[in-house]
């Protein structure tokens, strides 16, 4: 039974508190929970799976809208897909809907009456499938309904003009992204074109009854040919497309935000290299404008109160002066923000819906907060899929978003632990873990017997802003990260001495093209696997002196795809790649001496990890191992459906035993191979 008595706030701190999922009965992860499942054939026991319950539990959000007194919040990487409703003056959940399609919900609007609520959904492919949705909120209890779907595969951004109409934009598909509009006098959707073919995302859509605003940029898949940032006013009178652009942000990755105020234009960017940037625009004007430089990277969720608009960046709550067409950082009490998906103006104060699953009413004049927890108002808490992962020392962590769960190897017990943004890969080091932390959050560390919260250890440039693949290097005693730059293209090689705090980064160490996906070490040497954003393509190996900074010598294995793992086994270092081909280096001889096609069992992002004397593989429907001698395949456990985000991952620990996922739980295998 569920304790009433245990706050959700509570449980989310790293302090010594059992965690949501074990509190909350939902992991199954203690060793009364844990069941073996058999991995072989009849008669042949094969490997032991001990599934340890789900990996991430939490009520994961991704978007938030005040309409009247009630904070409607979707949800992030959980199934089925929900809105729920929170009603602010009892702090209650007071509704929810489920949608149909999608993983994540990071788009909601409302009409100008507040009777019906717009959803947008993010989903993992195109097809036939609603991907836009209405609710109305006058019936809470009766679901909402798809209403159709946009051409593009993901609903990034809405917008509902003052005569009904529904303005959409998003992207995820091969061509550009275009504006659409649902009428739902006829109910239909139109594509109403696309007003910059080098932008590879819209996030941002402003409707007025005689213009809509068009944001976009390359946020997600910058570099080389891509676009930058890009305002257009389609004129709904002459359906055609003007740029209007302000100048000061022509050289940003992207357009962030887009909201009407007031008769204004709030016009945000996505910074990289530079900070971002706020406009307030006059719509029938968009020439008119003044511009402020923001803090941060990003600038979003823009709500006004009085003459002057708060919003968020990666930091917490930014206020911009009108009057002074200034921007100032809003020192509010209260916890650590986190990620924010939301910024509402309510009686004065400002509501922020958080990442971590909470609500804070900040008063902006006195920066009094009042946090009101979301799991503690009635709103579910669910399996996510997960990030990154890592075992040693007595834990397994699991990276969600703003979370990450340490499982108690001992006790079965689940911790969360807060961490801004998603630890995308990690590695634990004499107990000691070190993430790779997305976005542009360097590297965190957390040691589970020093009685600290887990904190950033090392920052590195803002535009290196996705770590995929970290490691360790014994030899040299360093953290290494292979890292992706979404925005700029290439990507970066990063060093962290834990003894010295010292840090070093490199810039593009393959070309100026090639992210880096995977790195591996062996003698003090590091292996770095680059490849292009698309499947296709260059998929370079280098090795590099990862002290003095320098490449030693590379080798192009000429597969036509990106890394997609690297692993090294004695002299031998491993390749897998995003098609599902294999090859092997020897690497004092510094050629490839095998190579072969093991797409029957990965395609995509899968991992690799040397365990007892083996390597073995994931990817996103099974765990695998090579023969150390003959290099031949074979399936460790099938069907896994790993229930990962961003590409799949598989870890071990001192004891030998190898950890991943099925579906959404967190699994343990123990695994005896013929050497």
């Amino acid at each position: 039974m569920t304790n009433p008595h245990l706050s959700r706030r509570t449980l989310l701190q790293a302090g010594g508190t059992v965690g949501l999922a074990a509190a909350l009965g939902l992991a199954g992860a203690g060793a009364a929970h844990a069941s073996w499942l058999p991995a072989g054939r009849p008669g042949d026991p094969g490997p032991e799976i001990l599934d340890l319950g789900p990996a991430v539990v939490q009520f994961g959000l991704m978007s938030s809208i005040l309409v009247g007194d009630v904070v409607y919040i979707g949800s992030r990487n959980v199934e089925p897909v929900r809105v729920v409703a929170y009603h602010v003056p009892t702090g209650k959940v007071v509704g929810q809907t489920e949608l149909a399609t999608g993983h994540s919900i990071q788009t909601l609007a409302a009409d100008a009456a507040g009777r019906y609520l717009y959803a947008g959904v993010l989903q993992k492919s195109t097809g036939p499938q609603a991907n836009l949705y209405r609710w109305d909120l006058a019936s809470l209890s009766v679901p909402a309904t798809p209403i159709g779907r946009i051409g593009d595969r993901d609903v990034r951004d809405l917008s509902v003009a003052p005569d009904g109409r529904l303005y959409a934009v998003g992207g995820g598909s091969p061509t550009a992204p275009a504006l659409w509009e649902y009428n739902p006098a006829s109910g239909l959707i139109a594509n109403l074109g696309i007003p910059d073919a080098g932008a590879t995302l819209a996030r941002a859509v402003a409707a007025t009854d005689e213009t809509v605003f068009f944001g976009a940029g390359s946020t997600l898949g910058g570099g080389g040919s891509a676009g930058r940032a890009c305002l257009h006013a389609y004129d709904r009178a002459s359906r055609t497309f003007k740029p209007v652009t302000p100048a000061e942000m022509l050289a940003d990755p992207s357009i962030r935000d887009l909201a009407i105020l007031g008769g204004k234009l709030l016009v945000s960017s996505a910074a990289s290299t530079q900070q971002s940037k706020v406009a307030l625009m006059d719509p029938k004007d968009p020439a008119s404008y003044a511009l402020a430089t923001s803090i941060g990277k990003t600038a979003k969720n823009f709500a006004a109160i009085g003459s002057d608009v708060y919003f968020a960046n990666e930091s917490g709550l930014c206020r911009y002066s009108v009057a002074s067409n200034s921007i100032s950082q809003v020192e509010a009490g209260g916890p650590a923000l986190g990620e924010i998906w939301g910024v509402d103006a309510r009686d004065g104060k400002v509501l922020v819906t958080s990442a971590y699953g909470f609500i804070a009413e900040i008063d902006p004049v006195t920066g009094d907060s009042a946090v009101r927890d979301l799991g503690e108002a009635g709103a579910a808490s669910t399996a996510q899929t997960a990030m990154g992962l890592a075992a040693g020392g007595g834990y397994i962590y699991v990276g969600g978003n703003g979370v990450i769960a340490r499982h108690s190897t001992a006790t079965g017990e689940v911790l969360n632990l807060q961490a801004q943004g998603e630890a995308k890969d990690a590695v634990v080091v004499d107990g000691v873990l070190y993430t790779g932390q997305y976005s542009s959050q360097g590297i965190w560390t957390y040691d589970p017997a020093g009685g600290k919260p887990i904190h950033q250890a090392a920052d590195f440039p803002g535009a290196q802003n996705r770590p995929l693949d970290v490691c360790w290097d014994a030899e040299n005693k360093l953290v290494l990260v292979a890292a992706q730059s979404d925005t700029e293209g290439g990507g970066s090689f990063w060093t962290y001495d834990p003894g010295t705090g010292a840090k070093q980064c490199f810039v593009n160490p393959i070309d100026d093209v090639q992210l880096l996906r995977a790195v591996a070490t062996r003698e003090g040497v590091a292996y770095l696997g680059g490849g292009l954003s698309s499947l296709e393509g260059a998929g370079t190996v280098v090795a590099f002196d990862p002290v003095a900074g320098k490449e030693l010598w590379r080798i192009e294995p000429g597969m036509g795809s990106g890394l997609a793992a690297l692993a090294v086994q004695g002299k031998y270092l491993y390749g897998l790649t995003r098609k599902g081909r294999l090859f092997v280096i020897d690497v004092p001889k510094r050629r490839i001496v095998h190579r072969s096609d093991i797409s029957a069992v990965s395609r995509g992002f899968g991992a690799l990890v040397a365990n007892r004397g083996v390597v073995y593989g994931v990817s996103d429907t099974t765990v695998f191992r090579f023969d150390p001698k003959t290099f031949a395949v074979t399936t460790v456990l099938a069907d896994t459906r790993g229930g990962w985000y961003s590409g799949s991952h598989i870890t071990n620990d001192e004891s030998g035993y190898l950890y991943t996922m099925r579906g959404r739980n967190l699994v343990r295998i123990d695994d005896h191979p013929r050497r």
